[in-house]
């Protein structure tokens, strides 16, 4: 019953970011108001790129005020790191993972760097898997494409046994926590192994992840900013799979272990190689019913994106190679948007729904200063 409570608050809340107000001073302290009772919201300065406020609330019609001056204390959305993992965390629990430094695995030619796991439910249960012994190179949600080409020569980054390139972390990162979301900035190199001259890098992919904690779940926004590194494109060939992955628990494993269900209706059988808004995957994990929710945006290159959707194992993929051969050309970014939610017990279409129009959707909220 406090499930089905969660998910139903959650269709009523969402992440909101709006421009901050022209003429407020965002060097100093500052606090949000909502207007309709007088309460102050919990609210996080973003001023990486252009200055912008965030906040959760209901995405319908309502004023809110922003001022200058000192905020309560809030709860804090944080982050822990070894130097080689990090993990963003709310309280006592875990949100996700991050790996900066390259994770061995008993074949070194499955061993990388530059991805998210595990990822947890609120209540503890973990919904990724890394390097499961059925696909090695599957780790939790990555990011990689399988076809391509650099100066006519196959670079296969997703398929790492056939030795033609490599996905790994650069050096330094970016951190940032608050009472709304935490989160970081990440850089990736995507390196052609089989140059004449020796491995080359070819894309330079930037990550920018947050983590929010929303009643009932965590949402976890992946922004990917792919650039050539040289004045040569890299062409993706049509494929079946390719991009942003994920890979689910050994628990979800088998054609029974896990039920997915797209936007348009469809189960894993059917949904393979069609496109939708949304896909949620739910399935026990140690006995208990886990969801994660993947959310496209319309801003996104050949948005609906076609799916790849595994019939008997935990995987699926945003596969844009499906809908043919495309390049990513120099001076011109490819820019991929995704939304995940992740809980325990199922998250239903309803849900799903309502979550999709406020990620791809401006704010119905009015920012006064």
């Amino acid at each position: 019953m406090l499930v089905v409570l969660a998910l139903a608050l959650l269709a009523q809340e969402a992440p909101l970011e709006l421009p901050v107000p022209p003429g407020f001073d965002i060097t100093k302290p500052c606090r949000l108001i909502r207007a309709s009772d007088g309460k102050e919201i919990p609210c996080q300065l973003n001023t990486k790129r252009e200055h912008t406020i965030l906040f959760v609330a209901k995405n319908e019609p309502a004023e809110y005020r922003l001022e200058s001056a000192a905020p309560a204390e809030f709860p804090k959305i944080d982050y822990a790191s070894d130097g080689k993992a990090l993990t963003l965390r709310s309280g006592d629990k875990n949100i996700l993972t991050y790996h900066m430094a390259a994770v061995e695995q008993p074949d070194p030619v499955f061993t990388r760097s530059g991805y998210l796991h595990p990822i947890w439910t609120p209540g503890g249960r973990v919904v990724t898997n890394d390097s499961p012994p059925n696909h090695l190179h599957h780790h939790g949600i990555w990011s990689a494409w399988t076809s391509s080409e650099f100066e006519g020569r196959k670079t296969n980054f997703w398929e790492s046994k056939e030795k033609q390139g490599r996905v790994q972390t650069r050096e330094g990162i970016t951190l940032f926590s608050g009472p709304v979301f935490s989160g970081f900035h990440s850089s990736h190199r995507f390196i052609a192994l089989n140059v004449p001259e020796g491995p080359k890098q070819v894309l330079d992919e930037l990550w920018e992840v947050r983590a929010f904690v929303l009643p009932g779940c965590f949402v976890i926004d992946l922004l990917s900013t792919q650039m050539c590194s040289t004045d040569k494109p890299l062409v993706i060939r049509e494929y079946r799979y390719g991009g942003i992955g994920f890979r689910g628990p050994a628990d979800w494993e088998g054609k029974e272990g896990v039920e997915f269900l797209t936007s348009e209706g469809k189960n894993r059988v059917e949904g393979h190689a069609t496109k939708a808004k949304w896909v949620v995957a739910w399935g026990k994990v140690g006995g208990q019913l886990a969801s994660v929710g993947f959310l496209g945006h319309t801003s996104n290159f050949r948005d609906p994106q076609p799916l790849r959707i595994h019939p008997s194992e935990p995987f699926f993929n945003w596969a844009v190679p499906q809908g043919g051969d495309f390049s990513i050309e120099p001076g011109k970014p490819y820019v991929a948007r995704y939304r995940f939610i992740v809980a325990d017990g199922k998250l239903d279409k309803e849900t799903m729904d309502r979550a999709w129009t406020d990620f791809n959707t401006a704010p119905a909220v009015r920012l006064s200063k």
